[in-house]
C-alpha cells in the first residue's frame, strides 16, 4: 500500500523507538525484564505496527493498525512517566521522549482521520 521509508510517521517511530532503547539502557539491571522490556516492546510495537498496516490492501485495516501502534504509544508514554517516578529516568530524558510520543499520536490521530475519509468516500 506504501512504500514505508516514505512514511513520516513510520520514521518518527523508529527514531523514537532508537531513543527509547538507549534512554532505558541505563536502566537497573534487575528492571531488565521488566519495565524495561516492556518499554522496549511497547516503542517496538509503534513502528511495527505502521508496518504491518501499511502492508495491508485496505484503508480500513491500515487504520485498525494505527489505532494499535497509538494504543502502544500511551502503553509507552504510562511506563516512562513510571520509570521516571522510580528515579530511574531523568526529567531531562523525559520531557523529549514524551514530546516525541505526543507529537506521533497527533501525527496517527490525524492519518486516521483522513483514512477515515477515504474508507467513507468509498461507500459512497
Amino acid at each position: 500500500m506504501n512504500k514505508l521509508n516514505e512514511l513520516k510517521i513510520w520514521n518518527k517511530a523508529i527514531d523514537l523507538t532508537v531513543d527509547v532503547y538507549k534512554a532505558t539502557a541505563s536502566f537497573p539491571s534487575d528492571e531488565r525484564f521488566r519495565l524495561t522490556s516492556q518499554s522496549r516492546r511497547a516503542a517496538v510495537s509503534i513502528p511495527s505496527n505502521i508496518a504491518e498496516g501499511a502492508g495491508r490492501n485496505s484503508f480500513k485495516e491500515f487504520n485498525n493498525f494505527l489505532g494499535i501502534a497509538n494504543g502502544s504509544s500511551y502503553e509507552l508514554q504510562t511506563q516512562l512517566v513510571i520509570a521516571n517516578k522510580l528515579e530511574m529516568l531523568d526529567i531531562e530524558l523525559l520531557n523529549p521522549l514524551l514530546m516525541q510520543i505526543d507529537e506521533l499520536q497527533k501525527m496517527t490521530y490525524g492519518f486516521q482521520q483522513m483514512l477515515e475519509k477515504k474508507i467513507n468516500n468509498k461507500k459512497m
